[in-house]
C-alpha cells in the first residue's frame, strides 16, 4: 500500500518556520546588544582616562557623549566616581557608562526586559 505524501515536507516546514523565525530575530537582537555592549566598552576605557589626568566632570561627560555613536548619546547615563572635587593624585576614578537598548521585536519584549541596560565601568589610577 503506498500512500500520498505530497504535502509533507511542506507540513513539516510549516511546524519547524515560527522557531526559525525566533531564533534569527534572537541572533540579530544578540547581535545589537553584543555591539552596544563592545562600543560602550570602548568609550568607558577612553573616557575614564581623562579622569586619569585631572579633567573636569563636565568635561569627562561631554566626552563619553560625543564619542557614543552606538545609539542616541542623550540616553547615555554617566556616572563618575569619586567626584572631582574628592578626587586626588593617586586615588583611582571610575567611569560607569550606562545605556538603555529597546527591543525592536514584539516577541522578545515578551520575554526579556525592554528597555534592556547595558552598562560597561571602568578604572584607572588619577596622575
Amino acid at each position: 500500500m503506498v500512500k500520498d505524501q505530497k504535502g509533507q515536507a511542506l507540513m513539516e516546514f510549516a511546524l519547524v518556520l515560527p522557531i526559525l523565525i525566533l531564533l534569527m530575530i534572537g541572533i540579530v537582537e544578540f547581535g545589537r546588544v553584543s555591539y552596544t555592549y563592545m562600543y560602550l566598552h570602548l568609550t568607558s576605557q577612553e573616557t575614564v582616562r581623562l579622569g586619569g589626568i585631572g579633567k573636569a566632570d563636565a568635561d569627562i561627560t561631554q566626552f563619553a557623549r560625543s564619542n557614543f555613536s552606538a545609539g542616541d548619546s542623550a540616553s547615555l547615563e554617566v556616572i563618575i566616581s569619586p567626584t572631582e572635587l574628592q578626587r586626588k593624585s593617586g586615588d583611582y576614578v571610575t567611569v560607569t557608562l550606562r545605556y538603555p537598548i529597546t527591543n525592536t521585536s514584539p516577541f522578545l519584549s515578551n520575554i526579556l526586559p525592554s528597555p534592556y541596560v547595558v552598562s560597561t565601568k571602568s578604572t584607572v589610577r588619577v596622575e
